[in-house]
Protein backbone atom coordinates (compact mmCIF):
# COMPACT_ATOMS: atom_id res chain seq x y z
CA UNK A 1 0.00 0.00 0.00
CA UNK A 2 1.24 3.45 -0.82
CA UNK A 3 2.14 5.62 2.11
CA UNK A 4 -0.66 7.92 3.18
CA UNK A 5 0.38 11.56 3.08
CA UNK A 6 -1.67 14.31 4.64
CA UNK A 7 -1.68 17.27 6.94
CA UNK A 8 -0.05 20.01 4.84
CA UNK A 9 -1.53 22.14 2.04
CA UNK A 10 -0.31 21.41 -1.46
CA UNK A 11 1.42 24.35 -3.11
CA UNK A 12 -0.63 23.77 -6.23
CA UNK A 13 -3.87 24.03 -4.27
CA UNK A 14 -2.95 26.70 -1.74
CA UNK A 15 -5.45 29.49 -1.27
CA UNK A 16 -4.40 32.99 -2.21
CA UNK A 17 -4.91 34.15 1.35
CA UNK A 18 -6.31 33.02 4.66
CA UNK A 19 -9.22 30.60 4.39
CA UNK A 20 -12.59 32.39 4.40
CA UNK A 21 -15.01 31.77 7.24
CA UNK A 22 -16.72 28.41 7.05
CA UNK A 23 -20.47 28.63 6.37
CA UNK A 24 -22.25 26.36 8.80
CA UNK A 25 -22.89 22.77 7.80
CA UNK A 26 -26.06 21.80 9.64
CA UNK A 27 -26.53 18.26 10.93
CA UNK A 28 -30.19 19.11 11.49
CA UNK A 29 -30.76 20.14 7.88
CA UNK A 30 -29.03 16.96 6.69
CA UNK A 31 -31.22 14.94 9.05
CA UNK A 32 -34.38 16.57 7.75
CA UNK A 33 -33.41 15.88 4.14
CA UNK A 34 -32.56 12.24 4.89
CA UNK A 35 -35.87 11.83 6.71
CA UNK A 36 -37.66 13.10 3.61
CA UNK A 37 -35.63 11.26 0.95
CA UNK A 38 -35.93 7.92 2.76
CA UNK A 39 -39.64 8.21 3.52
CA UNK A 40 -42.10 5.82 1.90
CA UNK A 41 -43.34 8.75 -0.21
CA UNK A 42 -40.15 8.34 -2.26
CA UNK A 43 -40.85 4.61 -2.70
CA UNK A 44 -37.21 3.51 -2.36
CA UNK A 45 -35.96 5.92 -5.07
CA UNK A 46 -35.84 3.20 -7.73
CA UNK A 47 -34.80 4.45 -11.19
CA UNK A 48 -37.76 4.27 -13.54
CA UNK A 49 -40.11 3.52 -10.66
CA UNK A 50 -42.69 5.78 -9.05
CA UNK A 51 -40.10 7.29 -6.70
CA UNK A 52 -37.80 8.71 -9.40
CA UNK A 53 -39.95 11.71 -10.34
CA UNK A 54 -40.49 12.59 -6.67
CA UNK A 55 -36.76 12.30 -5.99
CA UNK A 56 -35.44 14.39 -8.87
CA UNK A 57 -38.08 17.08 -8.21
CA UNK A 58 -36.99 17.27 -4.55
CA UNK A 59 -33.29 17.52 -5.44
CA UNK A 60 -33.84 20.13 -8.15
CA UNK A 61 -36.00 22.20 -5.81
CA UNK A 62 -33.38 21.92 -3.06
CA UNK A 63 -30.62 23.03 -5.46
CA UNK A 64 -32.70 26.01 -6.59
CA UNK A 65 -33.51 27.02 -3.00
CA UNK A 66 -29.80 26.78 -2.15
CA UNK A 67 -29.01 29.31 -4.88
CA UNK A 68 -27.70 27.12 -7.70
CA UNK A 69 -28.61 27.44 -11.37
CA UNK A 70 -29.58 24.51 -13.58
CA UNK A 71 -26.48 22.66 -14.77
CA UNK A 72 -28.02 20.64 -17.59
CA UNK A 73 -28.40 21.58 -21.24
CA UNK A 74 -30.97 24.17 -22.31
CA UNK A 75 -31.49 25.42 -18.78
CA UNK A 76 -32.59 22.05 -17.43
CA UNK A 77 -31.82 20.58 -14.02
CA UNK A 78 -31.43 17.11 -15.48
CA UNK A 79 -29.34 15.03 -17.87
CA UNK A 80 -31.27 12.23 -19.52
CA UNK A 81 -29.77 8.74 -19.09
CA UNK A 82 -31.24 6.10 -21.45
CA UNK A 83 -31.38 2.68 -19.82
CA UNK A 84 -32.99 -0.76 -20.13
CA UNK A 85 -34.44 -2.59 -17.15
CA UNK A 86 -34.39 -6.40 -17.04
CA UNK A 87 -36.93 -8.13 -14.76
CA UNK A 88 -36.48 -11.85 -14.28
CA UNK A 89 -39.83 -13.55 -14.75
CA UNK A 90 -41.13 -16.17 -12.28
CA UNK A 91 -40.20 -19.78 -12.89
CA UNK A 92 -36.42 -19.52 -13.37
CA UNK A 93 -34.43 -22.61 -12.35
CA UNK A 94 -30.79 -23.46 -11.62
CA UNK A 95 -29.35 -26.89 -10.91
CA UNK A 96 -26.06 -28.80 -10.81
CA UNK A 97 -25.72 -32.41 -12.01
CA UNK A 98 -22.91 -34.50 -10.50
CA UNK A 99 -22.35 -38.14 -11.50
CA UNK A 100 -25.86 -38.29 -12.92
CA UNK A 101 -27.56 -36.87 -9.81
CA UNK A 102 -29.30 -33.51 -10.18
CA UNK A 103 -28.98 -31.00 -7.32
CA UNK A 104 -31.58 -28.19 -7.61
CA UNK A 105 -30.39 -24.86 -6.19
CA UNK A 106 -33.12 -22.80 -4.55
CA UNK A 107 -32.99 -19.24 -5.86
CA UNK A 108 -32.88 -16.74 -3.03
CA UNK A 109 -31.78 -19.44 -0.56
CA UNK A 110 -28.95 -21.55 -2.00
CA UNK A 111 -28.02 -19.25 -4.85
CA UNK A 112 -28.85 -16.18 -6.89
CA UNK A 113 -29.34 -16.00 -10.63
CA UNK A 114 -28.86 -13.01 -12.91
CA UNK A 115 -29.86 -13.52 -16.55
CA UNK A 116 -27.84 -11.05 -18.55
CA UNK A 117 -29.89 -10.64 -21.73
CA UNK A 118 -33.45 -9.89 -22.73
CA UNK A 119 -35.74 -12.79 -23.57
CA UNK A 120 -35.47 -16.50 -22.90
CA UNK A 121 -32.29 -18.27 -21.78
CA UNK A 122 -31.84 -22.05 -21.55
CA UNK A 123 -28.63 -23.96 -20.92
CA UNK A 124 -28.65 -27.73 -20.45
CA UNK A 125 -25.88 -29.64 -18.70
CA UNK A 126 -23.04 -27.22 -19.44
CA UNK A 127 -19.73 -28.55 -18.06
CA UNK A 128 -18.48 -26.85 -14.88
CA UNK A 129 -14.88 -25.60 -15.06
CA UNK A 130 -13.04 -24.43 -11.95
CA UNK A 131 -11.22 -21.22 -12.93
CA UNK A 132 -9.89 -20.20 -9.51
CA UNK A 133 -9.90 -16.42 -9.22
CA UNK A 134 -10.47 -16.15 -12.97
CA UNK A 135 -7.76 -13.53 -13.33
CA UNK A 136 -6.55 -12.54 -16.78
CA UNK A 137 -3.74 -10.02 -16.40
CA UNK A 138 -0.97 -10.09 -19.00
CA UNK A 139 1.12 -7.51 -17.12
CA UNK A 140 1.27 -9.77 -14.07
CA UNK A 141 1.57 -13.00 -16.07
CA UNK A 142 -1.76 -14.49 -14.94
CA UNK A 143 -4.27 -16.08 -17.33
CA UNK A 144 -6.58 -18.72 -15.92
CA UNK A 145 -8.02 -19.49 -19.36
CA UNK A 146 -4.87 -19.75 -21.48
CA UNK A 147 -5.22 -22.77 -23.74
CA UNK A 148 -8.65 -23.66 -22.33
CA UNK A 149 -11.74 -23.94 -24.54
CA UNK A 150 -14.55 -22.38 -22.48
CA UNK A 151 -17.24 -22.41 -25.18
CA UNK A 152 -20.51 -23.76 -23.80
CA UNK A 153 -19.04 -24.13 -20.30
CA UNK A 154 -19.60 -22.45 -16.93
CA UNK A 155 -16.67 -20.92 -15.04
CA UNK A 156 -16.69 -21.58 -11.28
CA UNK A 157 -15.01 -18.58 -9.68
CA UNK A 158 -13.63 -17.39 -6.34
CA UNK A 159 -14.25 -13.79 -5.29
CA UNK A 160 -11.58 -11.11 -4.86
CA UNK A 161 -7.97 -11.77 -5.99
CA UNK A 162 -5.31 -14.44 -5.32
CA UNK A 163 -3.38 -12.73 -2.55
CA UNK A 164 -6.25 -11.63 -0.31
CA UNK A 165 -5.74 -14.64 1.99
CA UNK A 166 -2.24 -15.62 0.86
CA UNK A 167 -0.40 -13.91 3.70
CA UNK A 168 1.91 -12.33 1.14
CA UNK A 169 1.68 -10.07 -1.89
CA UNK A 170 1.43 -12.14 -5.07
CA UNK A 171 1.47 -9.00 -7.19
CA UNK A 172 -2.09 -7.78 -6.55
CA UNK A 173 -1.42 -5.41 -3.64
CA UNK A 174 -1.92 -7.73 -0.66
CA UNK A 175 -5.26 -7.36 1.10
CA UNK A 176 -6.37 -4.44 -1.06
CA UNK A 177 -8.64 -5.53 -3.89
CA UNK A 178 -6.99 -5.09 -7.28
CA UNK A 179 -8.99 -4.00 -10.32
CA UNK A 180 -8.48 -7.43 -11.88
CA UNK A 181 -10.10 -8.97 -8.81
CA UNK A 182 -13.42 -7.16 -9.28
CA UNK A 183 -16.34 -9.44 -10.05
CA UNK A 184 -17.28 -7.42 -13.12
CA UNK A 185 -13.74 -7.61 -14.48
CA UNK A 186 -13.70 -11.38 -14.00
CA UNK A 187 -17.10 -11.83 -15.63
CA UNK A 188 -15.79 -9.89 -18.64
CA UNK A 189 -12.68 -12.10 -18.76
CA UNK A 190 -14.78 -15.27 -18.65
CA UNK A 191 -17.02 -13.93 -21.40
CA UNK A 192 -14.01 -13.13 -23.57
CA UNK A 193 -12.77 -16.67 -23.01
CA UNK A 194 -16.09 -17.95 -24.37
CA UNK A 195 -17.86 -19.04 -21.18
CA UNK A 196 -21.63 -19.49 -21.29
CA UNK A 197 -21.96 -18.35 -17.68
CA UNK A 198 -20.21 -17.92 -14.35
CA UNK A 199 -20.86 -19.29 -10.87
CA UNK A 200 -19.24 -17.46 -7.96
CA UNK A 201 -18.63 -19.25 -4.66
CA UNK A 202 -19.78 -16.83 -1.99
CA UNK A 203 -17.47 -16.14 0.95
CA UNK A 204 -18.35 -13.21 3.16
CA UNK A 205 -14.84 -11.79 3.60
CA UNK A 206 -14.07 -11.98 -0.10
CA UNK A 207 -17.36 -10.38 -1.15
CA UNK A 208 -17.40 -7.97 1.84
CA UNK A 209 -21.09 -8.60 2.46
CA UNK A 210 -23.13 -11.57 3.76
CA UNK A 211 -24.85 -14.01 1.43
CA UNK A 212 -28.22 -12.92 2.80
CA UNK A 213 -27.75 -9.57 1.08
CA UNK A 214 -27.46 -11.24 -2.32
CA UNK A 215 -30.19 -13.78 -1.56
CA UNK A 216 -32.69 -11.13 -0.46
CA UNK A 217 -32.02 -9.21 -3.66
CA UNK A 218 -32.25 -12.18 -6.01
CA UNK A 219 -35.40 -10.88 -7.70
CA UNK A 220 -34.27 -7.24 -7.91
CA UNK A 221 -34.19 -6.01 -11.51
CA UNK A 222 -30.95 -5.24 -13.26
CA UNK A 223 -30.43 -2.11 -15.36
CA UNK A 224 -27.99 -1.39 -18.16
CA UNK A 225 -27.24 1.60 -20.33
CA UNK A 226 -29.11 1.64 -23.63
CA UNK A 227 -28.74 0.27 -26.18
CA UNK A 228 -28.34 -2.95 -24.22
CA UNK A 229 -25.52 -5.02 -25.66
CA UNK A 230 -26.25 -8.71 -26.14
CA UNK A 231 -23.82 -10.76 -24.05
CA UNK A 232 -22.44 -14.12 -25.16
CA UNK A 233 -22.22 -14.92 -21.43
CA UNK A 234 -25.82 -15.63 -20.58
CA UNK A 235 -25.94 -15.67 -16.79
CA UNK A 236 -24.09 -15.18 -13.53
CA UNK A 237 -24.88 -16.91 -10.26
CA UNK A 238 -23.67 -16.68 -6.67
CA UNK A 239 -23.80 -19.90 -4.66
CA UNK A 240 -23.78 -20.00 -0.89
CA UNK A 241 -20.43 -21.27 0.43
CA UNK A 242 -21.87 -24.23 2.32
CA UNK A 243 -23.75 -25.39 -0.77
CA UNK A 244 -20.66 -24.99 -2.98
CA UNK A 245 -18.49 -26.93 -0.51
CA UNK A 246 -20.99 -29.80 -0.50
CA UNK A 247 -21.07 -29.88 -4.30
CA UNK A 248 -17.27 -29.88 -4.50
CA UNK A 249 -17.16 -32.73 -2.02
CA UNK A 250 -19.27 -34.80 -4.41
CA UNK A 251 -16.49 -34.55 -7.03
CA UNK A 252 -13.78 -35.33 -4.49
CA UNK A 253 -12.46 -31.79 -4.01
CA UNK A 254 -12.26 -29.35 -1.12
CA UNK A 255 -12.24 -25.56 -1.25
CA UNK A 256 -9.03 -25.00 0.70
CA UNK A 257 -7.02 -27.26 -1.61
CA UNK A 258 -8.52 -25.60 -4.68
CA UNK A 259 -7.52 -22.18 -3.37
CA UNK A 260 -3.96 -23.32 -2.75
CA UNK A 261 -3.78 -24.76 -6.26
CA UNK A 262 -5.18 -21.58 -7.85
CA UNK A 263 -2.83 -19.27 -5.95
CA UNK A 264 -0.15 -19.71 -8.62
CA UNK A 265 0.21 -17.80 -11.86
CA UNK A 266 0.76 -21.09 -13.71
CA UNK A 267 -2.74 -22.24 -12.69
CA UNK A 268 -5.12 -23.05 -15.53
CA UNK A 269 -8.84 -23.71 -15.37
CA UNK A 270 -9.85 -27.37 -15.34
CA UNK A 271 -13.10 -29.31 -15.67
CA UNK A 272 -14.87 -30.60 -12.58
CA UNK A 273 -15.24 -34.21 -13.68
CA UNK A 274 -18.83 -35.31 -14.08
CA UNK A 275 -20.26 -31.94 -13.02
CA UNK A 276 -22.54 -29.74 -15.14
CA UNK A 277 -25.04 -26.92 -14.69
CA UNK A 278 -28.47 -26.28 -16.16
CA UNK A 279 -30.18 -22.89 -16.25
CA UNK A 280 -33.57 -21.82 -17.52
CA UNK A 281 -35.46 -18.55 -17.26
CA UNK A 282 -36.50 -15.38 -19.01
CA UNK A 283 -36.12 -11.62 -18.64
CA UNK A 284 -38.62 -8.92 -19.58
CA UNK A 285 -36.85 -5.85 -21.02
CA UNK A 286 -38.23 -2.34 -20.50
CA UNK A 287 -36.49 0.70 -21.97
CA UNK A 288 -36.87 4.03 -20.19
CA UNK A 289 -35.06 7.29 -19.51
CA UNK A 290 -33.69 8.00 -16.05
CA UNK A 291 -32.06 11.24 -14.94
CA UNK A 292 -28.99 12.75 -13.37
CA UNK A 293 -29.74 16.01 -11.54
CA UNK A 294 -27.13 18.74 -12.10
CA UNK A 295 -26.82 22.09 -10.31
CA UNK A 296 -24.16 24.71 -10.95
CA UNK A 297 -22.55 27.62 -9.13
CA UNK A 298 -20.74 29.72 -11.71
CA UNK A 299 -17.18 30.75 -10.90
CA UNK A 300 -16.09 34.36 -10.87
CA UNK A 301 -12.70 34.21 -12.62
CA UNK A 302 -12.32 30.75 -14.15
CA UNK A 303 -15.92 29.76 -14.96
CA UNK A 304 -14.91 27.27 -17.67
CA UNK A 305 -13.08 25.14 -15.08
CA UNK A 306 -15.13 22.91 -12.81
CA UNK A 307 -15.01 21.15 -9.49
CA UNK A 308 -17.55 18.31 -9.43
CA UNK A 309 -19.32 16.97 -6.35
CA UNK A 310 -21.37 13.81 -6.81
CA UNK A 311 -23.70 11.53 -4.86
CA UNK A 312 -26.12 8.89 -6.13
CA UNK A 313 -29.78 9.52 -5.44
CA UNK A 314 -31.02 6.00 -6.16
CA UNK A 315 -31.69 3.14 -3.78
CA UNK A 316 -33.20 -0.26 -4.67
CA UNK A 317 -36.78 0.77 -5.05
CA UNK A 318 -40.01 -1.06 -4.34
CA UNK A 319 -38.90 -4.68 -4.73
CA UNK A 320 -38.37 -7.94 -2.86
CA UNK A 321 -40.24 -7.90 0.48
CA UNK A 322 -38.37 -9.01 3.58
CA UNK A 323 -39.75 -11.41 6.19
CA UNK A 324 -41.94 -8.68 7.66
CA UNK A 325 -43.49 -7.98 4.26
CA UNK A 326 -41.75 -4.61 3.80
CA UNK A 327 -40.96 -4.27 0.10
CA UNK A 328 -39.59 -0.69 0.08
CA UNK A 329 -35.80 -0.43 0.24
CA UNK A 330 -35.73 3.14 1.55
CA UNK A 331 -31.95 3.56 1.43
CA UNK A 332 -31.69 5.99 4.34
CA UNK A 333 -27.95 5.51 4.65
CA UNK A 334 -27.31 4.39 1.07
CA UNK A 335 -27.61 6.97 -0.25
CA UNK A 336 -30.17 9.42 1.08
CA UNK A 337 -27.41 10.50 3.46
CA UNK A 338 -24.91 11.21 0.69
CA UNK A 339 -27.56 13.04 -1.32
CA UNK A 340 -28.43 15.17 1.71
CA UNK A 341 -24.72 15.94 2.19
CA UNK A 342 -24.52 17.01 -1.46
CA UNK A 343 -27.41 19.43 -0.97
CA UNK A 344 -25.90 20.77 2.25
CA UNK A 345 -22.48 21.36 0.65
CA UNK A 346 -24.27 23.22 -2.16
CA UNK A 347 -25.92 25.44 0.44
CA UNK A 348 -22.56 26.14 2.04
CA UNK A 349 -20.96 27.13 -1.27
CA UNK A 350 -23.89 29.35 -2.21
CA UNK A 351 -23.72 31.11 1.17
CA UNK A 352 -19.97 31.70 0.94
CA UNK A 353 -18.01 34.09 -1.22
CA UNK A 354 -18.39 32.97 -4.84
CA UNK A 355 -15.42 30.74 -5.80
CA UNK A 356 -13.09 31.42 -8.71
CA UNK A 357 -13.90 28.12 -10.46
CA UNK A 358 -17.39 26.84 -11.18
CA UNK A 359 -18.73 24.14 -8.89
CA UNK A 360 -21.05 21.40 -10.14
CA UNK A 361 -23.33 19.33 -7.93
CA UNK A 362 -24.49 16.08 -9.52
CA UNK A 363 -27.00 13.61 -8.11
CA UNK A 364 -26.44 10.41 -10.10
CA UNK A 365 -28.97 7.78 -11.08
CA UNK A 366 -28.49 4.00 -10.97
CA UNK A 367 -25.30 3.68 -8.95
CA UNK A 368 -26.73 0.54 -7.42
CA UNK A 369 -27.05 -1.01 -10.89
CA UNK A 370 -23.43 -0.44 -11.93
CA UNK A 371 -22.53 3.27 -11.55
CA UNK A 372 -24.66 3.94 -14.62
CA UNK A 373 -25.52 7.63 -14.13
CA UNK A 374 -21.93 8.61 -13.39
CA UNK A 375 -20.69 6.40 -16.24
CA UNK A 376 -23.10 8.04 -18.67
CA UNK A 377 -22.03 11.54 -17.64
CA UNK A 378 -18.34 10.59 -17.85
CA UNK A 379 -18.92 9.24 -21.36
CA UNK A 380 -21.17 12.20 -22.35
CA UNK A 381 -19.89 15.06 -20.15
CA UNK A 382 -21.86 18.27 -20.00
CA UNK A 383 -18.59 20.05 -19.12
CA UNK A 384 -15.16 18.94 -20.40
CA UNK A 385 -13.49 16.34 -18.19
CA UNK A 386 -10.08 17.73 -19.15
CA UNK A 387 -11.06 20.97 -17.40
CA UNK A 388 -12.76 19.28 -14.46
CA UNK A 389 -10.26 19.82 -11.66
CA UNK A 390 -11.46 17.02 -9.39
CA UNK A 391 -14.39 14.85 -8.37
CA UNK A 392 -15.41 14.55 -4.71
CA UNK A 393 -17.77 11.64 -4.09
CA UNK A 394 -20.29 11.60 -1.24
CA UNK A 395 -21.30 8.01 -0.57
CA UNK A 396 -21.05 7.45 3.20
CA UNK A 397 -21.35 3.88 4.31
CA UNK A 398 -22.90 4.34 7.75
CA UNK A 399 -24.46 7.17 9.76
CA UNK A 400 -22.13 7.61 12.74
CA UNK A 401 -21.92 9.90 15.76
CA UNK A 402 -19.04 12.38 15.92
CA UNK A 403 -15.76 10.72 14.97
CA UNK A 404 -12.08 11.43 15.54
CA UNK A 405 -11.16 10.15 12.07
CA UNK A 406 -12.01 10.19 8.39
CA UNK A 407 -11.43 6.96 6.46
CA UNK A 408 -9.78 7.48 3.08
CA UNK A 409 -11.00 5.19 0.30
CA UNK A 410 -8.19 3.98 -1.97
CA UNK A 411 -5.20 5.75 -0.36
CA UNK A 412 -2.14 6.59 -2.40
CA UNK A 413 -4.00 7.83 -5.48
CA UNK A 414 -4.03 11.64 -5.65
CA UNK A 415 -2.51 14.69 -3.98
CA UNK A 416 -6.05 15.59 -2.92
CA UNK A 417 -5.33 13.32 0.04
CA UNK A 418 -3.03 15.98 1.49
CA UNK A 419 -5.79 18.56 1.22
CA UNK A 420 -8.19 16.17 2.94
CA UNK A 421 -5.68 15.78 5.76
CA UNK A 422 -5.55 19.54 6.19
CA UNK A 423 -9.36 19.81 6.17
CA UNK A 424 -9.64 17.02 8.73
CA UNK A 425 -7.09 18.67 11.01
CA UNK A 426 -9.09 21.92 10.97
CA UNK A 427 -12.03 19.90 12.28
CA UNK A 428 -9.98 18.17 14.99
CA UNK A 429 -9.79 14.89 13.06
CA UNK A 430 -7.12 12.84 11.35
CA UNK A 431 -7.21 10.80 8.14
CA UNK A 432 -6.70 7.03 8.31
CA UNK A 433 -6.67 4.43 5.51
CA UNK A 434 -9.87 2.46 5.02
CA UNK A 435 -9.75 -0.57 7.34
CA UNK A 436 -11.09 -3.11 4.80
CA UNK A 437 -9.27 -2.48 1.49
CA UNK A 438 -10.20 -5.97 0.33
CA UNK A 439 -13.76 -4.66 -0.18
CA UNK A 440 -12.53 -2.61 -3.15
CA UNK A 441 -14.63 0.49 -2.44
CA UNK A 442 -12.52 2.63 -4.79
CA UNK A 443 -13.97 0.63 -7.70
CA UNK A 444 -17.51 0.49 -6.34
CA UNK A 445 -18.83 4.04 -6.31
CA UNK A 446 -19.49 6.95 -8.65
CA UNK A 447 -16.07 8.59 -8.59
CA UNK A 448 -14.60 5.60 -10.39
CA UNK A 449 -15.84 6.32 -13.97
CA UNK A 450 -14.09 9.69 -13.66
CA UNK A 451 -10.88 8.19 -12.31
CA UNK A 452 -10.87 5.80 -15.27
CA UNK A 453 -10.88 8.85 -17.54
CA UNK A 454 -8.11 10.57 -15.64
CA UNK A 455 -9.99 13.04 -13.42
CA UNK A 456 -8.48 13.07 -9.90
CA UNK A 457 -11.11 11.63 -7.60
CA UNK A 458 -11.50 11.64 -3.82
CA UNK A 459 -13.72 9.41 -1.69
CA UNK A 460 -13.84 9.19 2.10
CA UNK A 461 -16.21 8.68 5.01
CA UNK A 462 -16.47 9.20 8.73
CA UNK A 463 -14.23 6.84 10.67
CA UNK A 464 -15.11 4.31 13.34
CA UNK A 465 -13.07 5.83 16.17
CA UNK A 466 -15.86 7.78 17.84
CA UNK A 467 -15.41 10.81 20.08
CA UNK A 468 -17.53 9.06 22.70
CA UNK A 469 -16.51 5.47 23.31
CA UNK A 470 -13.66 5.05 20.85
CA UNK A 471 -13.44 2.35 18.19
CA UNK A 472 -15.51 -0.46 19.73
CA UNK A 473 -18.95 1.18 19.41
CA UNK A 474 -18.09 2.46 15.94
CA UNK A 475 -17.19 -1.06 14.84
CA UNK A 476 -20.44 -2.39 16.28
CA UNK A 477 -22.52 0.15 14.34
CA UNK A 478 -20.74 -0.61 11.06
CA UNK A 479 -20.89 -4.39 11.56
CA UNK A 480 -24.60 -4.36 12.40
CA UNK A 481 -25.42 -2.26 9.34
CA UNK A 482 -23.35 -4.46 7.01
CA UNK A 483 -24.85 -7.64 8.43
CA UNK A 484 -28.50 -6.61 8.56
CA UNK A 485 -29.37 -3.54 6.54
CA UNK A 486 -26.97 -2.87 3.66
CA UNK A 487 -29.21 -2.85 0.55
CA UNK A 488 -32.05 -4.29 2.62
CA UNK A 489 -35.50 -2.91 3.54
CA UNK A 490 -34.26 -2.19 7.08
CA UNK A 491 -31.99 0.62 5.79
CA UNK A 492 -34.53 3.07 7.19
CA UNK A 493 -34.37 6.45 8.88
CA UNK A 494 -33.76 6.35 12.62
CA UNK A 495 -34.77 9.55 14.47
CA UNK A 496 -32.11 8.76 17.09
CA UNK A 497 -29.30 9.41 14.60
CA UNK A 498 -27.48 12.63 15.41
CA UNK A 499 -25.81 12.95 11.98
CA UNK A 500 -22.76 14.44 13.72
CA UNK A 501 -20.38 12.21 11.75
CA UNK A 502 -22.29 13.00 8.57
CA UNK A 503 -21.85 16.73 9.20
CA UNK A 504 -18.11 16.10 9.65
CA UNK A 505 -18.01 14.37 6.24
CA UNK A 506 -19.81 17.27 4.59
CA UNK A 507 -17.61 19.84 6.33
CA UNK A 508 -14.41 18.16 5.17
CA UNK A 509 -15.81 17.82 1.65
CA UNK A 510 -16.65 21.52 1.60
CA UNK A 511 -13.22 22.56 2.84
CA UNK A 512 -11.36 20.43 0.32
CA UNK A 513 -13.58 21.69 -2.48
CA UNK A 514 -13.25 25.32 -1.45
CA UNK A 515 -9.49 25.00 -1.73
CA UNK A 516 -9.71 23.50 -5.22
CA UNK A 517 -12.38 25.94 -6.42
CA UNK A 518 -10.27 28.95 -5.38
CA UNK A 519 -7.01 27.65 -6.84
CA UNK A 520 -5.15 28.11 -10.11
CA UNK A 521 -3.51 24.71 -9.72
CA UNK A 522 -4.70 21.31 -10.89
CA UNK A 523 -4.84 18.27 -8.59
CA UNK A 524 -2.59 15.44 -9.72
CA UNK A 525 -2.35 11.67 -9.53
CA UNK A 526 0.47 10.37 -7.38
CA UNK A 527 3.35 8.42 -8.86
CA UNK A 528 2.33 4.80 -9.28
CA UNK A 529 -1.38 5.49 -9.77
CA UNK A 530 -2.94 3.72 -12.73
CA UNK A 531 -4.71 6.89 -13.85
CA UNK A 532 -1.90 9.43 -14.19
CA UNK A 533 -1.06 8.66 -17.82
CA UNK A 534 -4.70 9.13 -18.86
CA UNK A 535 -4.79 12.59 -17.28
CA UNK A 536 -1.44 13.56 -18.80
CA UNK A 537 -2.83 12.97 -22.29
CA UNK A 538 -5.15 16.01 -21.90
CA UNK A 539 -2.58 18.30 -20.23
CA UNK A 540 -2.61 20.80 -23.10
CA UNK A 541 -6.28 21.59 -22.39
CA UNK A 542 -5.42 22.82 -18.90
CA UNK A 543 -2.79 25.43 -19.84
Amino acid sequence: MSKLRFGFPLAALALLGAAPPMPPISAERIKADVRMLSSDAFDGRGPGEQGEATTIAFIARSFAEAGLEPGGLDGKWTQEVPVVRLDRLPGAQLSVRIAGRRNPLRLGADSTLSLRNAGRFDLADAPLVFAGWGVVDAARGWDAYRGIDMRGKVAVLLANDPDMEAGRDLGFGGRALAYKGRSGTKVAAAAKAGAAGVMFIHEEAAFSWPFAQAANGDMLPSIGLAPLQQSELGFSAIVRREVAVALLRQVGLDLASLKARARNKAFRAFALRGASMSVSGANRATAFVSHNVIGKLRGTERPDEQLLYGAHWDANGHNGPDRSGDSIRNGAVDNATGTAELIEVARAFAAAKRPRRSVLFAAWTSEEKGLLGAEYYAAHPLYPLARTAAVINLDPHVVLPASRTLELIGPGQTDLEAELGRAAARGGQRVVPEPNPEAGWYFRSDHYPFAQRGVPALAFRAGRELVKGGRAPGERIVAAYNRNCYHQPCDQFDPRWSFAGTAQEATAAFRVGQSIANSNGWPKWLAGSDFGAIRAASAAERR
